[in-house]
């Protein structure tokens, strides 16, 4: 691409006969959502999160999109990145769904995206990272909502050498996901003249961080950034702060470091430096008024994963109303979908050329348990899309 969607592959793939999720030409007939999150397991807490801000979105406007009514179909991906395409192709082949939302997981993201890529079905990505999906495995029916690791880490690379820190190690488990997020943070950092003493890879999921934290104290860098998520993510700042090294060697990390952990993580996490498209403390009247609108349906404070749900919605509501509720013509929904432009909870947000989110990347810092907004790390971030050939 970059500014025109590849319509001749959709024509191709509607010619061929192969099955385009939900074409429906009855506006009786409810839109069929197909979420493929997690509902079990470790992830668990974030597909709810998603689906409860997806929900929330689509309530607010009278439970309806474009004039229809919704009707939620749920698989439970159970994170299973062996299991992807069978349960993307139920949700397409299967249950006829209009639109899949889905998923948390990166390595499920890429058993999705092949399905996507033989079906043409229009697929929201509201959490998975990895950067192909709206890079080298870009297609017109493909969006995300959310972030890739590179542009959440990015932005602290010329935060850290702004502070002063000059000699830095990172560290984050061996697997792509974590790869990819400090390699933005290295790449930023390098270019502005720092050195990273070393790369410290920790077998996935280990959580048994005692023997790196005392080579970290070996190595005396200025500040360690790291990527870990979900309790891995409380282990590694509790273990940090008990090892000693929190009062000398500053702790810099991805925001998902932190998210959602914060009463696990506790005393440990203070002072911890984080960035982040969004945080719950952005004193903004469109925040504020989505933070009690979640509060009050959920009775819980929304995070990042909520917000990427609830920006799912929106998008949705947005593209259902420009096409007055027709999902049978996939291309003019497909250019309406790239066409939207939100008045977000986490700040304006537009879609790249690739259909990635161009966004703001927060500086947070953990003061008194939140996550409080020290400034916008990077405004309006676009990806680099480089390989993105739709």
């Amino acid at each position: 691409m970059k500014t025109t969607v590849k319509k001749t592959a959709l024509a191709s793939l509607i010619g061929a006969g192969l099955a385009i999720g939900g074409v429906v030409n009855a506006s009786d007939d409810p839109v069929k959502l197909g979420l493929m999150l997690p509902y079990t397991g470790t992830y668990a807490a974030l597909g709810e999160a998603i689906t409860n801000g997806l929900e929330l979105a689509i309530a607010r406007h009278g439970d309806q999109l474009g004039g229809r009514s919704v009707e939620y179909v749920k698989l439970d991906s159970e994170a299973n990145p062996s299991r992807a395409p069978q349960n993307m192709s139920r949700l397409v082949r299967g249950d006829n769904v209009d639109f899949v939302i889905g998923p948390v997981h990166s390595g499920v993201a890429m058993g999705m995206l092949r399905v996507a890529q033989q079906t043409g079905a229009i697929t929201i990505i509201p959490n998975a990272g990895l950067g192909a999906a709206t890079n080298e495995l870009c297609m017109p029916n493909v969006f995300r909502t959310s972030f890739s690791m590179w542009q959440d880490s990015y932005p602290m690379g010329k935060v850290a050498y702004d502070r002063g820190h000059r000699r830095v190690v990172t560290i984050t488990w061996d697997y792509a996901g974590g790869k990819e997020d400090i390699a933005g943070f290295e790449q930023a950092f390098t270019e502005e003249g720092g050195e990273i003493l070393q790369q410290i890879l920790v077998p996935f999921p280990s959580t048994e961080f005692q023997s790196y934290l005392a080579q970290i104290g070996s190595l005396r860098p200025d500040a360690v950034y790291t990527f870990f998520a979900g309790g891995g993510g409380v282990s590694f700042v509790r273990d940090y702060a008990a090892s000693g090294l929190k009062d000398s060697i500053q702790l810099l990390g991805s925001g998902f470091l932190t998210d959602g952990n914060l009463a696990a993580i506790g005393e440990a996490g203070e002072g911890v430096l984080t960035t982040l498209h969004y945080a719950e403390t952005l004193d903004t009247p469109q925040n504020r008024a989505f933070v009690e609108a979640y509060q009050a349906a959920y009775g819980d404070m929304p995070d990042t994963y909520a917000v990427q749900g609830y920006d799912t919605g929106m998008m949705l509501v947005q593209a259902m109303e420009a096409v007055g509720g027709d999902t049978s013509d996939q291309d003019r929904l497909i250019t309406a979908l790239s066409n939207i432009q939100l008045d977000s909870p986490r700040g304006p947000l537009a879609f790249s050329d690739s259909h990635h989110p161009i966004q703001n990347v927060y500086l947070r810092e953990i003061r008194n348990g939140r996550h409080e907004v020290v400034g916008i790390a990077h405004e309006n971030l676009e990806v680099p899309d480089e390989a993105c050939n739709m």
